[in-house]
């Protein structure tokens, strides 16, 4: 094999339409753009949701979907992240030196995402009904205060 025998693949490289040469050619005169209007002229490009300067479809539709400000100061704890703590009481303030949470979180709920062994005191944490299970299934407690 040399250089100056290679060539490309059969049917790998198209033969392009010659336009615009003369009506036997089959796209003699306007060339496939058909008569007059702005995909016929030289630069007459336009998006593909562009509706010819009528308000586009997307606009004109009502805007929906909502995100809650309560996202911002809400968080879930895991119960295998608290496993993980070297405390066994565990209130706010554990929490918030341990890193689970930070300074803007407000609102806090502990969910269950697998069986623990480290018995655990929870002291005014709002838990799912399955970690307090869990919790208490381990030797564990939660306790609530009031006030």
């Amino acid at each position: 094999m040399r250089l100056n025998t290679l060539r490309p693949a059969e049917g790998s490289k198209k033969v392009s339409k010659r336009l615009g040469r003369g009506i036997g050619s089959g796209r003699g005169k306007t060339c496939g753009h058909g008569h007059k209007g702005q995909k016929a002229r030289a630069g007459g490009y336009h998006r593909n949701w562009f509706e010819g300067g009528q308000t586009p479809l997307h606009m004109r539709l009502p805007k929906f979907g909502f995100s809650t400000t309560k996202s911002r100061i809400t968080s879930e704890i895991r119960l295998s992240e608290l496993s993980k703590l070297k405390e066994d009481k565990i209130d706010w303030e554990v929490l918030r030196k341990s890193g689970l949470i930070n300074a803007k979180i407000k609102r806090v709920k502990v969910i269950k995402d697998q069986p623990i062994e480290k018995v655990i005191i929870l002291v005014n944490i709002p838990t799912t009904q399955g970690a307090r299970d869990a919790i208490v299934a381990a030797g564990g407690k939660v306790e609530e205060r009031n006030g």
